[in-house]
């Protein structure tokens, strides 16, 4: 079955957005049971793949809903979990018929713990802090279990205001050291009592912002506690975050530019946003955490346990303000970096494109960050039509082959992705896409004409995702590209949707409801498997400094399983003459490459260093590690030392802005820069060098798509 793309996708938003959900009448006069009635019903009847609502759903909410709540287990006392026990195997009876006596109970009970944990934390931090005794803590908190006594409850409380506390106490004596001023110098006693102080500061902070949360706050999180079971892109937006939603899909937000996931001690950036200020940055990198917050020089706040809407409140706001960020490095290490937020700028996140020389061979390459449009105009601007732009710009200056770098790039418009693959080939079908319980839609490139059909490689790695997998894989399937990269891409096979929720119900005096994000369909590769979960894998596979870190789908909450579908009729490329043979000698020439053992040697330390969750409250020995982790980390620096004696030059057109845009020319220089030192394109430059002189068919490349 081939059907238009724009004809299916607006039967869908039309089915999903009206006809799907009209034939139930919502009556409960309860604004949360209404709620949890609608959420139910919508993921009953609109998800790809429906849950069965059963005891082991209702053992995995229990499990979810208290580990939101409580991640570091400093709240709640191990009497509470077995009161609480009782709830376990009976919400699904409840979430069924719209029963909410399990969150009243919890949630009046984190109320009364935190309010009790107030006072504890201002006793302990009365007394100072003994550096010089022996002690660690675990940072596996999930690996601990609850305590069983107040007592139990304050000594945890001790440990963990240490833990906070030393990191201060350390910067204050640290930044004693490097004062020349005598005058200014402290005491190590004086620092103590200075770092304690600015843990209660932080702490009274945090309970400040939780006070100021209300019970509808709390709700949604037992109500995402649900809708998390069906897969980890599936969320409900109480009003207040549907609106960020609608800004942020708009692209026009303010902030640091980055995406983050919620982790015990803090939250894991996952996605750093091309243009924006943390890009520009350059300091912080996907696998980092941040721990505190702080505003414009002011003591910042611990976010360990926190929310992560409530985190991203802090972390957010307005341009041209300041924001300190307390960063857990991929290595371990802590440090204090300042970003000052903005805007992000759009033009970052369009296709660029170099000239690469090498000799007297002329190669070009085109980054694209993600597969943008225009949702008001599509011919206004969008991913296919600038990357076809950039093609036959590298024709016209001599590129020999083609580099297409989906490094990094999350994905975006199914469109686009579908126009710019026909840009490699002749026809045939792109990407298969199936609806829950309906057959396969097959997306085709109908345009016969080919732009590029030349030596053409594809890089990639674990944070490229959805439309880049959609390429990637089409072009692999096609035997048209080689796929340069990691084991496998980030695995996003799924297409989401967003659901008012207002539209639902008919009549409604509970004011906006919200919205749903919803799962409603799966891709397919054109040879049958899906890029869920497996995304996929390159074709030459080289190390980076992710390779042993756990990133991707398959590090989400229960992830939609791989399967695969019929094939669709498509025929492989028949441009190269021996493919096999290039693949083989890129791999080799990989496995000897000293640049690619160094970044294998520095994924298995970052691996390591990730592994290592006892850390040490003395302060000799934390210095001491601290040490050896800078060391280590000078060592690895060797890294951006790399030259691969590539030359990089901005196509003419460029070079003309330059003129009168001094701030291009140096976003760009500062682009070649890093590009002379990426072992990953010299080695997709060497690719396009077999396929061209040992296995390129010699002909006359086609007319350009317009």
């Amino acid at each position: 079955m081939k059907r238009n793309l724009a004809y299916v996708l607006t039967v869908l938003m039309v089915a999903v957005a009206s006809c799907s959900f009209t034939n139930k009448t919502f009556e409960n006069d309860d604004k949360d049971k209404l709620l949890l009635d609608i959420i139910t019903y919508v993921l009953e009847k609109g998800h790809y793949e429906p849950k069965d609502i059963n005891d082991d759903f209702s053992v995995r909410v229990f499990e979810d809903f208290i580990d939101i709540l409580d991640p570091t287990k400093r709240y709640f006392l191990e009497s509470d979990i077995e009161e609480f026990e009782q709830y376990k195997f009976q919400l699904d009876d409840q979430i069924k018929n719209t029963d909410i006596t399990f969150f009243n109970v919890v949630y009046t009970r984190l109320v009364e713990r935190m309010s009790n944990v107030k006072g504890i934390y201002k006793e302990i931090l009365q007394t100072p802090f003994d550096y010089s005794k022996d002690e660690s803590i675990s940072i596996a908190y999930d690996e601990a279990s609850f305590v069983s006594s107040k007592k139990e409850l304050k000594e945890r409380w001790r440990k963990q205001l240490k833990y906070a506390t030393l990191g201060t106490y350390d910067s204050k004596l640290t930044r004693n050291k490097n004062n020349e001023d005598a005058d200014k110098s402290i005491t190590p006693e004086e620092a103590e009592i200075a770092a304690r102080k600015t843990t209660e500061t932080t702490l009274d902070d945090f309970f400040s912002f939780i006070d100021d949360l209300e019970r509808k706050d709390w709700f949604a999180q037992y109500i995402n506690s649900i809708v998390d079971e069906f897969d980890p892109h599936t969320f409900y937006f109480a009003p207040e975050e549907k609106e960020k939603f609608d800004t942020s899909m708009s692209g026009k937000f303010e902030g640091i530019g980055a995406r983050l996931q919620k982790k015990p001690e803090g939250a894991k950036i996952v996605e750093i946003i091309s243009g924006g200020p943390v890009w520009r940055d350059q300091r912080i990198e996907v696998g980092d955490e941040i721990i505190k917050v702080g505003q414009d020089g002011a003591d910042p706040i611990d976010i360990a346990g926190m929310r992560l809407d409530d985190a991203i409140k802090l972390i957010k706001g307005a341009k041209g303000t300041v924001v300190d960020l307390t960063i857990r490095k991929v290595d371990g290490s802590n440090t204090v970096i300042s970003i000052t937020r903005d805007v992000v700028e759009l033009e970052e996140s369009y296709a660029k494109s170099a000239n690469i020389i090498k000799e007297e061979q002329r190669f070009g390459i085109i980054n694209l960050p993600k597969f943008y449009v225009d949702f008001e105009d599509y011919s206004n601007r969008n991913a296919a039509s600038d990357v076809a732009k950039e093609v036959q710009r590298l024709k016209e200056e001599g590129a020999e082959g083609l580099i297409i770098d989906l490094r990094d790039n999350g994905g975006g418009s199914l469109k686009t992705v579908v126009e710019m693959a026909g840009l490699f080939i002749k026809e045939g079908p792109i990407v298969q896409v199936r609806s829950s319980g309906e057959g396969k839609d097959v997306y085709d490139d109908k345009d016969e004409r080919i732009q590029w059909d030349g030596p053409l490689v594809i890089l990639v790695n674990e944070l490229s995702a959805s439309a880049s997998e959609i390429l990637a894989a089409a072009m692999q399937d096609y035997k048209r590209a080689i796929v340069i990269g990691s084991k496998q891409t980030f695995g996003k096979g799924t297409v989401q949707n967003v659901i008012p929720l207002d539209n639902i119900v008919r009549s409604n005096e509970h004011g906006n409801l919200g919205a749903i994000k919803l799962t409603t369909q799966k891709f397919y590769r054109i040879n049958g498997g899906s890029t869920q979960l497996e995304g996929v894998k390159s074709d030459v596979v080289v190390p980076d400094k992710y390779s042993y870190i756990d990133l991707g789908e398959r590090d989400q909450s229960n992830p939609l399983k791989w399967d695969k579908i019929t094939p669709a009729d498509y025929t492989p490329w028949n441009g190269y003459i021996d493919y096999d043979k290039t693949v083989e000698s890129s791999t080799k020439r990989m496995a000897a490459h000293p640049q690619i053992k160094l970044i294998e040697e520095n994924a298995k330390w970052l691996k390591a260093e990730q592994a290592e969750t006892d850390i040490s409250l003395n302060y000799d020995v934390y210095k001491t590690e601290e040490a050896k982790d800078k060391e280590q980390s000078e060592y690895f620096k060797n890294l951006s030392e790399y030259d691969s004696h590539l030359t990089f030059k901005s196509l003419k057109y460029e070079e003309e802005l330059f003129t009168k845009d001094s701030i291009l020319r140096e976003k760009r220089n500062r682009w070649h820069k890093q590009l002379a030192k990426d072992v990953y394109v010299e080695e997709a430059v060497n690719v396009l060098q077999d396929l061209k002189l040992n296995n390129i068919k010699q002909a006359k490349l086609a007319s350009v798509k317009g």
